[in-house]
């Protein structure tokens, strides 16, 4: 998912409308063109900065065709044809996420023998955050703009982009007439804020507002969502800066609320545990497809295991008491002693953290993966080898960073099974499983094929035998290990310790 925003320069436009061309596009499910969205209406101004964005689903694999068409509105009609045109370009979603920053400059054109000006796109990728902050903020004894007034005061907020440039994401309403301004309580998408990275720069500029456009500024001040979800303090309230001047500012901004809030999904509801829906569904009597994917493999490799500790990860969850997302935290609750005693302990902490932990997307495999290839990295002599058993219910969010880490945890003692449970379509998986194509990652080719991919669905017994189907999981999942586990002891040259009892066989480790 991508947003796209706008900006224009050198004409008199005041809306934008997004459509595809007089062709049929892969962009939309129709197959005739069709206006895709509109922006916002900006009044007398030649350079608007549009706040509205246009969500899109990207294809690297399909050739996108945008159009933007540029209005002077002259009526409240929503008619096209009422209004007058100013200019149009053409391009590919492709061409925009493609370019330096993610940011397109183009020419428009259409009006022959007319400069139409100029429109600036930018393309950024969507978090999967989907918190919703709300925020109500005032300011005190404001910079006096107006010669018969006092000042008519609105704020602007700016996202930072990746290259160091500004996009913004939300403006507030004018309040007439006054130096100490209360604005209205506004919502605005936590990834719109600051596409999930809580860190990321929050620019706010104050202006006054001006009938002709020419909006006076005033000043800005900095902050970022971390900064703003500590609530009203002592540290929220900003001092307003105006760098075209040399002088002291006695003027600022304060946050009087601030409450975040999660947008639910359908996903969300048949993902809890306690519905019957959710393929976590704790039913008293029988297994869940992830138990049953745990305990049919963990029962045949646990035999191999010395000490039958198994560290128990999940992953994609908010975790208590703050909410804190985590790719990779203990099932058990305990980051200083991860491990469960045999499967059983394993599943016991399994449904024990399905009572305290919120299901949550993304599917991230690459921090599990790194955290199990770190142990992997410290017993590289072959006496003990590595499996790491993943099982998920989503289609994998972090394909490039995966890739990455298999590629590195090819050169350990490790080995990774993934098994996929549920109806989702699991084709980018395949990508992992290097049995036809080995797996590489920024040219480089993994030294090993050590990833073994199976959708559950495909082993289960249509006659609801819940062992068979574990049976036929197991033995197709493993039958890999060991050739993998010889691959890895002959690329290092490691030969086989003799058979006494002082000398026990390299121990299999399984992470779950």
């Amino acid at each position: 998912m991508l947003f796209l925003s706008s900006f224009l320069s050198g004409t008199q436009q005041f809306f934008m409308c997004l459509q595809p061309p007089s062709t049929p596009l892969t962009l939309i499910s129709q197959t005739f063109p069709c206006q895709f969205g509109r922006t916002e209406v900006i009044d007398n101004t030649r350079n608007p900065d549009f706040v509205r964005k246009f969500v899109l689903d990207f294809f690297f694999e399909e050739k996108q065709n945008l159009r933007f068409d540029v209005y002077n509105v002259d009526s409240r009609s929503c008619n096209i044809s009422k209004h007058d045109f100013l200019g149009q370009t053409f391009c590919t979603l492709g061409e925009i996420i493609g370019s330096t920053g993610g940011r397109l400059e183009r020419t428009l054109s259409g009006i022959p023998g007319k400069k139409c000006g100029v429109i600036i796109l930018a393309a950024e990728e969507l978090s999967n955050c989907r918190d919703i902050a709300t925020m109500q903020l005032c300011a005190n004894k404001l910079d006096k703009k107006d010669f018969f007034g006092k000042s008519d005061p609105f704020l602007v907020f700016y996202r930072s982009n990746e290259d160091g440039t500004f996009t913004i994401c939300h403006k507030t309403e004018v309040i007439k007439n006054t130096l100490n301004p209360v604005w209205q309580p506004f919502t605005i998408p936590v990834r719109a804020l600051c596409n999930g990275d809580y860190d990321r720069t929050v620019k706010v500029d104050v202006y006054d507002w001006d009938r002709d456009g020419s909006h006076d500024f005033i000043g800005e001040f900095t902050t970022s969502y971390r900064e703003l979800s500590r609530g009203q303090n002592q540290f929220n309230v900003y001092e307003v800066k105006n760098m075209c001047f040399c002088l002291f500012s006695f003027y600022s901004v304060t946050l009087l609320s601030f409450k975040v809030e999660s947008e639910y999904t359908f996903v969300d509801f048949i993902r809890n545990p306690s519905q019957p829906t959710s393929l976590h569904y704790m039913s008293p009597y029988q297994m869940n497809a992830y138990a049953m994917a745990l305990k049919a493999v963990g029962e045949i490799i646990q035999d191999y295991d010395s000490d039958k500790l198994f560290p128990a990860y999940g992953f994609g969850a908010k975790l208590p008491p703050d909410g804190k997302i985590s790719h990779a935290f203990p099932l058990n609750g305990d980051s200083d002693q991860p491990n469960c005693v045999g499967i059983e302990g394993v599943l016991e902490a399994y449904f024990q953290s399905l009572r305290t932990v919120q299901l949550y997307g993304p599917t991230n495999f690459a921090p599990v993966i790194n955290k199990v290839a770190n142990c992997a990295a410290e017993i590289t002599d072959g006496s003990q080898y590595f499996v790491l058993l993943m099982i998920t219910d989503g289609v994998i969010s972090d394909m490039v960073q995966t890739k990455e880490a298999v590629v590195n945890a090819a050169l350990l003692p490790l080995s990774i099974i993934i098994v996929g449970v549920g109806p989702a379509e699991f084709d980018a998986m395949e990508e992992l499983d290097g049995d036809e194509v080995r797996v590489s990652s920024r040219g480089r080719l993994a030294e090993r094929d050590i990833v073994q991919f199976v959708p559950f669905r495909d082993y289960i017994d249509r006659s609801g035998n819940q062992v068979l189907s574990m049976a036929r999981l197991a033995k197709d999942v493993l039958a890999e290990i060991p050739d993998q586990l010889l691959s890895f002891m002959k690329s290092r040259g490691i030969e086989p310790r003799p058979a006494l009892s002082s000398s026990p066989l390299p121990a299999l480790h399984q992470h779950i």
